[in-house]
């Protein structure tokens, strides 16, 4: 660090999470921009990613310094999409599977929407709606990955270890994600023990993600591995949905829960074989 002011530590992690966090709120519950022609609620991630810039600005830390590498991203990059569509393939086969059992016919149809805890929203076949889709779901791994795993790793590991650092900044990127229930709760759409049990959940399963992304991040020692992951496993909730007669996606949390169960624990085992633990997590 070249800098006294990250002796803050905790605080300021605290305080640029809360900043940010406010401005989601403003987006999901005044603006809405997820449920309009964008489909995406991205906003409050280019103020993120601002946020980050001049945060940066005022510890003295290079992009370079939190993961944005210039060594190889394309090769990393390649490496994340390839992990994430890995694992998505035993997810969408045993939804296949489960809804043969039930007695209906799948299929795989190509089209946008926006993700909803209640159920995906929107139907757009047309070429822009790709491109909004791509575009939004980039801002997003750019902002989550910039701020959760590289700025608040960078100042976390000075003060705690890895692992510590890990659960604290996951526990964060969890809660980060109660936004939407938490919405549907306030305009009535949920009432409070569902909403709960879906705010305890999606911590729990964001929580488990981040800590996947910590991993990553620490194997490779750059952010384009976990930027490019976590760019599949938004963008392809997304675009690629199962459909039966009876609806589509009606098993989507458990094909995310299969697929992301699996990658923890192969990203853990990549951990551990790599012996990643014994690195620096930025390697400059």
């Amino acid at each position: 660090m070249k800098t006294e002011n990250t002796k803050m530590g905790v605080p300021l992690i605290l305080t640029v999470y809360i900043i940010c966090f406010v401005f989601r709120g403003l987006e999901y519950l005044v603006l809405k921009t997820d449920r309009g022609v964008f489909g995406e609620a991205f906003l409050h991630k280019l103020v993120g990613i601002s946020i980050l810039f001049f945060t940066l600005r005022y510890l003295s830390i290079s992009w370079k310094e939190i993961g944005f590498t210039k060594e190889k991203p394309w090769r990393f990059l390649a490496y994340g999409l390839l992990l994430g569509i890995v694992v998505f393939l035993p997810a969408y086969g045993a939804e296949f599977i489960m809804q043969y059992i039930s007695g209906n016919i799948p299929k795989l149809e190509w089209y946008v929407t926006s993700y909803s805890i209640q159920g995906n929203v929107g139907n757009q076949t047309a070429f822009i709606f790709y491109i909004l889709c791509i575009v939004g779901n980039i801002i997003n791994v750019v902002m989550e990955e910039g701020v959760f795993r590289g700025l608040f790793m960078k100042i976390s590991e000075k003060k705690f270890s890895f692992l510590w650092a890990t659960i604290f900044t996951s526990f964060l990127f969890g809660i980060w994600h109660i936004a939407a229930p938490l919405r549907s709760f306030l305009e009535g759409q949920m009432a409070v023990f569902p909403a709960c049990m879906a705010m305890l959940s999606l911590t729990l399963m964001s929580g488990l993600m981040g800590a996947k992304l910590c991993m990553l991040t620490k194997i490779f020692g750059n952010l384009w591995v976990p930027m490019a992951d976590h760019f599949v496993n938004n963008t392809i909730v997304n675009v690629l949905h199962v459909s039966t007669a009876s609806g589509a996606d009606q098993m989507q949390v458990m094909r995310i829960a299969i697929a992301q169960s699996l990658s923890f624990f192969i990203v853990l085992f990549w951990y551990w074989k790599t012996k990643a633990g014994q690195k620096d997590t930025f390697r400059e």
